[in-house]
């Protein structure tokens, strides 16, 4: 079984994605990048653009950045904040 991350997308007033994840793919500052399972703690700045959810069951979802945003991955879970 491939190993899985919780993930919370949310902007105020709205959750756009809680639960557990195979990957997310985001629009960071200096470039874009894939978090996975394990991955080292960091905090990024994002930019506009898509943001691409795998989760546990494979199922791909896309959720437009349209102003940027901050995204934190410690501990076996990572948070972006529209």
């Amino acid at each position: 079984m491939a190993k899985t991350f919780h993930l919370t997308i949310a902007k105020v007033g709205e959750n756009l994605f809680d639960g557990e994840a195979l990957s997310v793919t985001l629009p960071g500052a200096e470039g874009v990048f894939t978090v996975l399972a394990g991955h080292e703690a960091f905090v990024s700045p994002l930019r506009e653009g898509i943001a691409l959810v795998k989760d546990a069951e494979g199922a791909e979802t896309s959720v437009t950045i349209r102003e940027g945003g901050i995204a934190e991955v410690s501990s076996g879970q990572a948070t972006v904040l529209l």
